[in-house]
């Protein structure tokens, strides 16, 4: 009876992460049954004792496609935490990703502002994959790159797309790449489009 009443709060335990976390579960769950047979679930094990029953995934199950309505209210709130336009946003993670939280490039940028390793890791951002870090970490990105080209959007969205470096090896412009040029113009574009929206 007691291994029945185990297994079913495990069940409920199981589901309640999955209902409070949609998108993807944040961590490694473990479970220890003591001594009298009561069970205990975490997710920073501090003895040998616990056994791993549900690995963290970092990346999200495939969905279905997003118009990103969904993101709007993190959108605003990062926005004006950042003293950034929504609309520029939200144009960058529709020309990075177009709103899928589980993209992942051939260049290994992932998530939905598409960060590579190094800059997800400089802006702290733990798991790409998580929806709101990866825009904070996108967006704090952006907020850096503008300031550093002193508010020049095409430069600062070049550099997004090809580097910071890039763009100052070429004297401080759009960098003579074709993907980073047309990078540009669809940013810009969809920035305009979302600005009419409003």
């Amino acid at each position: 009876m007691k291994k029945c009443v185990s297994l079913y709060l495990l069940h409920c335990f199981i589901g309640a992460l999955f209902c409070l976390s949609p998108v993807f579960c944040n961590a490694d769950i473990y479970k220890y049954v003591d001594r009298h047979g009561t069970v205990h679930f975490t997710n920073v094990p501090n003895s040998g004792s616990y056994t791993r029953i549900l690995r963290e995934t970092l990346r999200p199950p495939a969905r279905a496609k997003s118009d990103g309505r969904e993101y709007g209210p993190i959108i605003s709130l990062l926005c004006k935490k950042y003293d950034m336009d929504e609309a520029l946003v939200k144009a960058v993670i529709k020309a990075e990703s177009d709103f899928d939280p589980g993209a992942v490039s051939r260049k290994g940028a992932q998530g939905l502002m598409q960060l590579m390793p190094d800059t997800a890791r400089d802006m702290a951002v733990r798991n790409p994959f998580h929806p709101t870090q990866n825009m904070e970490g996108g967006i704090r990105y952006l907020r850096k790159l503008l300031d550093q080209f002193q508010g020049n959007l095409h430069l600062a969205l070049a550099a997004y797309n090809a580097g910071e470096n890039a763009v100052i090896k070429y004297n401080n412009s759009i960098p003579p790449f074709e993907e980073t040029r047309t990078y540009v113009k669809r940013v810009l574009k969809f920035f305009g489009d979302f600005q009419a929206a409003r």
